[in-house]
């Protein structure tokens, strides 16, 4: 099992140790480096900036979200992105929900998001493999467009630049079932949200019959503490806003994961609570059990055994978000 640093996307500016953090993981011989984008930071720039500061370490995205470029774009960003770090580049996407979708990208959520899928990677596809002019007769990314309102002179094209891998990897984070299913046929790996050793058997179904190669990549915070209360705080800092914030009432893609894990009423309480505005008492609200599936925290001793869950199932890359240096090191040396 690799592992990887995943460092999210900005707060309200630039985390200064961002850089050092990810450096400090090439040293220890972390396989990947991961940022992310929400409606603030983008996923690219960062990255590149980490690119032109390291010399190994793969870079991917995770997740770059696709409603914010068209997937030609979004090749463009990746094939650039992979020549100037000399075939690093991992392309992680996301479709996010329709609050962000529609609310700061003014798009249109998706009414069918895996079909609308299917057709952003076969576009991405096309253009790193530079065969033929990119065509696709799309219901949601038609190339070229032939909509009611086009001038219709628009030209099939191929990238001027050569893309440096035509193999370049695409992942997907995908939460619903057919998603995943979906995506361990489309994609070159995929990126779960929450992922809890204790209950493999949610995703059994979509996970049958998988590549050879394929990466299951999700995230887990970490961090070596001797109080595992007070280490889960972020967790269920992070768990609440996500669960309870991130999505509507009526349609919440984190609320409705966690209740396929086992957690539909909890779910539903923190959807109520931050939604009302008592979004203490909904992070209060998050079990600590859920929350310390999903992580490592505590002790040295307490990670490493956990540690081994994580191994026997079919996760290829652990993505660690941790504070610390020392927490990295640690990781480093129980995964040798």
């Amino acid at each position: 099992m690799r592992l990887g640093l995943a460092l999210g996307y900005w707060g309200r500016g630039p985390d200064p140790g961002h850089l050092d953090l990810a450096r400090e993981a090439e040293r220890l011989g972390y396989d990947s480096v991961w940022t992310a984008e929400a409606w603030g930071s983008d996923a690219f720039t960062p990255l590149t900036w980490i690119a032109a500061h390291t010399t190994r370490i793969r870079l991917g995205t995770a997740v770059a979200q696709m409603a914010a470029r068209t997937p030609s774009a979004t090749a463009m960003h990746a094939l650039t992105l992979d020549h100037l770090s000399g075939g690093r580049m991992m392309l992680g996407l996301g479709l996010s929900g329709p609050q962000v979708v529609e609310g700061w990208y003014g798009r249109p959520f998706p009414a069918s998001p895996l079909t609308a899928t299917r057709e952003y990677v076969d576009v991405i596809r096309q253009v790193l493999r530079r065969e033929a002019p990119v065509e696709v007769d799309g219901r949601f990314h038609p190339l070229p467009y032939r909509g009611a309102d086009a001038v219709g002179i628009g030209k099939a094209l191929k990238p001027i630049t050569h893309p440096l891998r035509a193999t370049l990897p695409v992942l997907l984070g995908a939460e619903g079932p057919k998603n995943i299913a979906q995506t361990t046929r489309i994609a070159d790996g995929w990126l779960p949200l929450y992922w809890s050793p204790l209950r493999t058997d949610v995703y059994a179904a979509s996970l049958t019959g998988l590549p050879a190669d394929f990466m299951v990549a999700p995230m887990a915070r970490a961090r070596v503490c001797d109080d595992v209360a007070e280490g889960l705080l972020p967790v269920k800092a992070m768990l609440g806003f996500y669960i309870g914030g991130m999505g509507h009432a009526a349609r919440n893609f984190h609320a409705d994961l966690m209740a396929r894990m086992g957690f539909e009423a909890e779910a539903h309480r923190i959807q109520e609570l931050f939604l009302a505005g008592r979004k203490a008492e909904a992070v209060r609200a998050v079990p600590d059990a859920f929350a310390d599936e999903i992580s490592l925290i505590g002790p040295r001793e307490r990670i490493a055994e956990r540690l081994d869950l994580w191994r026997k199932g079919p996760v290829t890359d652990l993505l660690i978000t941790a504070p610390d240096p020392h927490t990295l090191c640690v990781l480093a040396d129980l995964n040798s």
